[in-house]
């Protein structure tokens, strides 16, 4: 027995290696049984599937495969590969990013988020909801990881405040007979067991108020990370995934032009504001914040510790001091990024991009234009006094953004990652694998597509637990296109839920970096991410379906099958006839 289990000991020490080894052997019948060059194509994409999920290589040089064994294989030739990775769609990010860390730079986001607070009030589920909302709001413009790494000090500085220092509640938690159980079990049990011994109700009342301090403790944490990731699908530019889904929209379908900036904003905000109060609902139902004192004011303890929060917020704020003018810059110009962007070509009203050459300008100009701004726009107010005054200091000329700082902030493992992506949809296209594997999913024709949508994300919400966000919907959108393709559905009324449902990643501290922040905080448990997080999940998919059902319906005009989806590859593409398939709008 000792000598197996130094045996796995060390096998798990060198387990990526092994994988590395292993998975192009396990793989390689596949280059045999399969038609040639779909064969190879299968094999390379399951090749980098594996390795993405099991993280045996970075994330960003799983994705630089493509480039060596898509040319070696003879899949796609290198001069077809290698410019899929800096495409129209990740210079959209680029700037969304290089926006994001200006924002950053000169503290905007600490005053929006100070802001927030102070109008929701401190009442823990109020509190809550300014927290969901705050985090929301930043994960639309910044990234999900940045929003929460800057949200959980504020909400510890909060906590302590009203609750005062966590050690000393966790010691008020803990029973005279069993000290950890009340703590980490999350259950009355401790309770119990002291009102058993007659302890005096003094003791009782301060033990059950430490134990409902501690669940809104963890309630505010959990839901930090729960709300960037539902407000990064608000944007385009806010998730990678909803990146992936342009790229490849655009790969597949040249001629549709529904999905920008505009329009998924006007179809993603209203799903995530819906998503976010069920989110609320549930957190504060689960961890003590909804109860009568949200209406009415009471004289008591809470009532001071509230108090003393508030006050907190209010000095915090007002220690930022009034706005300066690289900060008021920034917002004019983070406003008009916003703003320029929905506007361009918003699909129910003419946009300004008809005053230049049709299909010319598209989102990711109007980010590079913006965002170059930035590098030059000087970061105090210029004064024609400084001209003529030979006192006044000679200080060098500070922009509001200088390039290191935009180097330094911008995750090129993620560009590298979204190149992957595209590179891995060319391929799917170009060797014909999309239409072979679509061909094997005949059978789903049955399916009625509005179960269909629900079943989608609900299978990439759940594998997202484990994978990568982009990493799953790189694998899954070529197969998700191809499979609409062949039962006749507008192939958006299938990829837009997958591409929302991938953000959906609540369960484990493992499936999404916000998560993994807010658990290294350490006062949260894996079961209380599953517990919150399994319910999250379930009000995920039903609004995904909701929002499908009825104004994704309208806007994308998803209940007839489009031109632009006659496929481009026409191998092997016998489309089942529209009238073999119930009409969508049957279904819903």
């Amino acid at each position: 027995e000792m000598k197996l289990s130094a045996v796995s000991k060390k096998l798990w020490c060198v387990h990526k290696q092994l994988l590395l080894l292993l998975a192009p052997l396990v793989f390689l019948p596949l280059l045999f049984t399969l038609p040639e060059k779909e064969g190879k194509c299968l094999y390379v994409i399951l090749l980098m599937a594996t390795f993405w999920c099991t993280e045996a290589l970075p994330l960003a040089v799983t994705a630089m495969l493509p480039v060596c064994l898509f040319p070696t294989l003879g899949i796609l030739p290198a001069k077809k590969v290698c410019p899929q990775y800096f495409i129209e769609t990740n210079f959209l990010f680029l700037s969304g990013l290089i926006m994001a860390s200006s924002i950053e730079e000169w503290g905007l986001h600490q005053r929006i988020a100070l802001k927030v607070l102070s109008i929701v009030g401190v009442k823990p589920a109020w509190l809550i909801l300014g927290m969901m909302l705050t985090s929301s709001f930043l994960s639309m413009w910044l990234s999900n990881t940045a929003t929460t790494a800057m949200m959980l000090p504020i909400a510890s500085a909060i906590l302590e405040s009203l609750f005062g220092d966590l050690e000393t509640l966790k010691q008020k938690c803990q029973s005279l007979d069993d000290p950890e159980s009340a703590l980490i079990n999350g259950t009355l049990c401790a309770v119990t067991e002291f009102l058993k011994t007659n302890e005096t109700n003094v003791h009782v009342k301060i033990k059950s108020e430490a134990q409902y301090q501690m669940k809104v403790w963890k309630g505010f944490l959990i839901c930090i990370p729960y709300a960037a990731s539902i407000g990064g699908t608000a944007t385009l530019t806010g998730t990678a995934p909803n990146l992936i889904l342009i790229g490849q929209l655009k790969s597949y379908f040249p001629d549709c032009d529904l999905i920008n900036f505009g329009s998924w904003f006007a179809f993603a905000f209203p799903l995530m504001l819906l998503f976010l109060f069920l989110g609320w609902l549930w957190i504060s139902f689960l961890y003590g914040g909804l109860n009568s004192r949200l209406c009415f004011k009471k004289h008591d303890s809470r009532a001071q510790a509230e108090a003393k929060a508030k006050a907190l917020i209010i000095e915090d704020y007002k220690k930022l001091g009034p706005i300066n003018f690289a900060e008021g810059a920034i917002s004019f110009f983070f406003v008009l990024f916003a703003v320029l962007l929905f506007t361009r070509d918003p699909k129910f009203v003419t946009g300004w991009s008809v005053f230049f050459k049709k299909g010319y300008v598209s989102d990711a100009v109007t980010g590079v234009i913006i965002v170059s701004i930035l590098f030059f726009f000087p970061s105090q107010k210029p004064s024609l006094r400084w001209w003529f005054d030979p006192q006044a200091a000679n200080t060098p000329y500070v922009p509001l953004l200088s390039w290191k700082k935009a180097q330094d902030s911008v995750p090129w493992n993620i560009i590298m990652l979204l190149g992957g992506g595209f590179a891995m949809a060319k391929a799917c296209e170009e060797s014909g694998l999309a239409s072979w594997i679509g061909g094997h999913l005949q059978p789903l024709a049955e399916v009625p597509p509005a179960a269909a949508v629900m079943l989608i994300t609900a299978f990439l919400a759940c594998f997202t637990e484990f994978a990568s966000n982009t990493a799953t919907i790189i694998i899954f959108l070529p197969v998700i296109a191809e499979l609409a393709m062949r039962v006749s559905v507008n192939p958006l009324y299938f990829m837009i839920p997958a591409t929302v449902g991938c953000s959906y990643a609540f369960m484990l501290p493992v499936s999404t970096p916000p998560n993994s922040i807010a658990f290294a905080s350490g006062h949260l448990m894996v079961k209380d991410m599953v517990k919150t997080g399994f319910v999250m999940n379930i009000l995920g998919i039903l609004s995904v379906s909701l929002a499908m059902n009825t104004w994704g319906v309208a806007m994308f005009n998803l209940h007839s099958y489009p031109e632009w989806a006659h496929p481009v590859n026409k191998t092997a593409t016998a489309l089942v006839p529209f009238s073999s398939v119930p009409p969508l709008n049957a279904t819903l």
